[in-house]
């Protein structure tokens, strides 16, 4: 008997101002080499069987950056004051038959379509899952006075990307358990590892970036592909 494919929402979060750019417009909706930033993962998850709908998480005025399309189901919600809160605001729009929640980050236009693969294949045997890569620099504690207080163990440390694989229930039942701790989480299966669901980290690939300043910008309009 053929196994079917675990129904899965992609969830783009494109709602953040973007101040360390010092755009015009919110950094997600610059050009990057005659498409908006956001276009490039937009695109992906249209395109990927994997993927049934997509929740955009942004203000009203910049909806018409997303055209309706014949491939799926796309809905719109907006942005809270921080990012946990986007991700409450699209999953209350995602719907009830899909049973995983793919989260992206809009300002990471690079991700390439083996890496939401890899990471969908890995994540649905475990329930929650993230691209990462080895953190390549030492990194060191300090306390408060930036005296060193020891140096971690870099071949045991990650840098986290998205996107981000969850659970349906794992995912609902980290957002009710961080809200009533009055909790704000910065990545999305830190709200597994809150209910003590483990995590799997999928290899991802240092061109996944994050476009947070100009300079990125800059090294961005260098790897994208058109």
């Amino acid at each position: 008997m053929t196994q079917t494919m675990p129904t899965i929402a992609a969830i783009l979060l494109a709602g953040g101002t973007g101040s360390r750019m010092g755009g015009p417009i919110p950094k997600q909706f610059l050009p990057l080499k005659g498409q908006p930033i956001v276009q490039y993962s937009f695109d992906l998850f249209l395109s990927l069987p994997e993927i049934s709908e997509i929740i955009v998480v942004c203000k009203p005025q910049f909806q018409t950056f997303f055209e309706k399309s014949p491939l799926k189901p796309i809905q719109f919600a907006l942005p809270g004051k921080e990012r946990q809160d986007s991700v409450a605001s699209g999953f209350a729009h995602v719907s009830p038959s899909c049973e995983y929640v793919l989260i992206h980050d809009s300002a990471r236009p690079l991700i390439q379509e083996e890496e939401v693969r890899k990471l969908i294949e890995e994540g649905l045997l475990i329930g929650a899952a993230t691209l990462g890569v080895p953190m390549k620099y030492t990194v060191k504690e300090v306390d408060e006075n930036g005296i060193v207080k020891k140096t971690l163990d870099r071949s045991r440390l990650y840098n986290i990307q998205t996107p981000q694989l969850l659970r349906r229930d794992i995912l609902s039942k980290g957002l009710k358990k961080a809200q009533k701790q009055g909790l704000t989480l910065t990545d999305d299966v830190s709200l597994a590892e809150l209910i003590h669901h483990p995590v799997k980290i999928v290899y991802g690939s240092d061109e996944n970036l994050k476009i947070t300043t100009p300079e990125d910008f800059e090294v961005a309009k260098q790897l994208v592909y058109v």
